[in-house]
């Protein structure tokens, strides 16, 4: 590489007056809209925004970018979790009293369609039901080019006691910070690219061999590796271990990594793990992925750990499960997530692709 990653560089980006808290939910989000911003750190790394808010509603937007993309060229299904989590939490966070935080506890994601590069992905999240303690929403990601849905999902958000002692709310009509402008962005430059490999490699290799010269540096990584600091580290028979860098660049409006960029990485993990059993010329798809969190990661630039395995493979399906671990080796989330053997299909899968649970032999 001539240029350091982008995870690497001098982080952009803020976060609201610690003061907006002290406003009920939808009064403190319709004063980011009307201010356009401040921006966090993720929202300049990928673009992911909120877009509007109502009365138990929330939209937002993700450009996929060529940043996003895997080694297949696709925008992963645990990436997509960075948009939904947006949703999500707005949506449930429209119906919070004055002074309430909340926390995702849970995420679950069921993939339809391949997410391509090219357009900006949106997606409707609405709140279910938001109690003293518990907050339920839903999220549809929709790629505008086709009107077609990609992802169904859903969340349990854990509403938090009432914060005291804040500061008064900021005046209303102030502007948002300067950096809320700051262009070119991350995710608007010009991504790497040779992260995404032809299709004659994955002909040639099964997906251990293609994992194991990536992490031997004979074959590169893909773009959203470079763009996070995403690694994979290891990887076994039905066994893969990724890393990633906590850093500020993947922070959510809260000051901490945002639930959407960890399912990310415990979704690559599995996914990795599946493809170490698949075949030359066999694509894999990720079909689900359900996420547990355990403890909140602070930006402190100490590594997180991915360690994924399979615990079943079938003729079409395979189910994995993956521990997310900080620094100190402590569980920081628990996934599960399942994927589909395609043999003679495009790593890139075709445009007729549609992802569903197949039917497989249950003992493999």
């Amino acid at each position: 590489m001539d240029r350091p990653p982008v995870w690497r560089e001098p982080v952009v980006g803020s976060y609201p007056d610690p003061g907006v808290l002290a406003l009920p939910g939808r009064e403190r989000l319709d004063l980011w809209m009307r201010r356009g911003g401040p921006l966090p750190p993720l929202t300049h790394l990928t673009g992911a925004r909120p877009t509007s808010i109502g009365d138990g509603t929330a939209d937002a937007e993700m450009p996929a970018s060529a940043w996003l993309v895997n080694s297949a060229g696709l925008v992963g299904g645990g990436t997509l979790a960075m948009l939904a989590d947006i949703v999500f939490g707005c949506s449930v966070e429209t119906q919070l009293p004055e002074a309430t935080p909340y926390t995702t506890a849970e995420l679950s994601l069921t993939f339809l369609r391949p997410a391509r590069p090219g357009a900006t992905l949106t997606a409707h999240g609405q709140a279910i039901h938001v109690g003293r303690r518990l907050g339920l929403s839903e999220a549809f990601l929709i790629d505008p080019r086709d009107e077609r849905l990609l992802a169904h999902g859903t969340s349990r958000l854990a509403v938090l006691p009432p914060v005291d002692g804040l500061p008064a709310a900021p005046d209303q009509d102030l502007p948002a910070p300067a950096d809320a402008d700051r262009a070119p962005r991350p995710f608007e430059r010009p991504a790497p690219r040779d992260g995404v490999l032809p299709q004659r490699v994955w002909d040639e290799l099964s997906g251990r061999e293609v994992l194991e010269r990536q992490i031997a540096g004979g074959l590169p990584p893909p773009p959203i590796h470079e763009l996070t600091g995403l690694a994979l580290v290891e990887v076994g028979d039905g066994e893969a271990t990724m890393a990633m860098p906590a850093t500020e660049w993947l922070n959510s409006p809260t000051g901490r990594m945002q639930g959407g960029a960890i399912a990310m990485l415990a979704d690559t993990a599995m996914l990795s793990a599946a493809v170490t059993t698949a075949g030359a010329a066999t694509a894999v798809a990720g079909l689900d992925l359900k996420v547990n969190y355990l403890r909140p990661v602070h930006a402190d630039g100490n590594e997180l750990r991915a360690h994924a395995s399979l615990l079943h493979a079938g003729r079409t399906l395979a189910i994995c499960r993956a521990r997310v671990e900080n620094q100190d080796g402590k569980p920081v989330a628990l996934a599960t997530g399942s994927a589909m053997y395609l043999p003679h299909t495009p790593a890139a899968l075709g445009p007729e692709v549609e992802l569903s649970s197949p039917d497989d032999d249950p003992v493999g």
